[in-house]
């Protein structure tokens, strides 16, 4: 079965520029900060037994770092599932076997992807540093944090909640409860730190 995975940085985006494919698609809206497999969407695809193909726009769509698009493509290459950018006009299976050229143009986009994100982070700091030396810069806005007590009420967290008590994996709760496993990790974290109990 082919699949597309489409992901956009921020709610406000909107994925209407990466819908045009007609299957099955897999629309995460999250910071390209997240790993592949904490995203809500794309962990439903990796768990999808009955993909053989994953169309994507480009390879920075996969993940938050070289390190992270690899293996997450290793993991689908491993899996013999074709991964498909259509930006680079790459594909990771060509007859059945891995493409050693696909995984160089990988690694060296991904690399250049991340060096950008980077250049990106060091402009915005520097543009915080100014407006904090002109007196300007106003921060987080006070409450804008998320509280104990709210995360607590939240109805995805009661259903981590649920399925940790019954002794179940971070990955199997993830599935269970319809969440990222990074939110199961917020949770296993809290009850570590004693902020919810288990």
């Amino acid at each position: 079965m082919k699949v597309k995975y489409n992901r956009v940085s921020t709610i406000e985006q909107n994925l209407d520029r990466q819908d045009n494919f007609n299957g099955k698609t897999y629309p995460d809206k999250c910071s390209g900060s997240v790993a592949f497999a904490d995203r809500t969407e794309a962990s439903k695809l990796l768990a999808n037994e009955d993909v053989t193909e994953v169309l994507v726009d480009s390879i920075d769509r996969l993940g938050r770092n070289t390190i992270d698009i690899m293996q997450t493509i290793q993991y689908f290459t491993n899996k013999g599932i074709n991964v498909i950018s259509e930006k680079e006009g790459l594909q990771t299976i060509v007859d059945g076997k891995e493409n050693p050229v696909a995984k160089m143009m990988i690694g060296i986009l991904g690399t250049l992807a991340e060096f950008e994100l980077t250049r990106i982070k060091e402009r915005q700091a520097e543009g915080i540093a100014k407006a904090k030396a002109k007196g300007t810069y106003a921060g987080r806005l006070t409450g804008s944090t998320e509280s104990t007590e709210t995360f607590a009420n939240k109805k995805s967290t009661k259903e981590v909640l649920k399925y940790l008590r019954q002794g179940y994996s971070i990955s199997k709760t993830a599935k269970l409860s319809s969440t990222s496993t990074g939110t199961v990790k917020k949770v296993k974290k809290k009850i570590r730190e004693g902020e919810l109990a288990l």
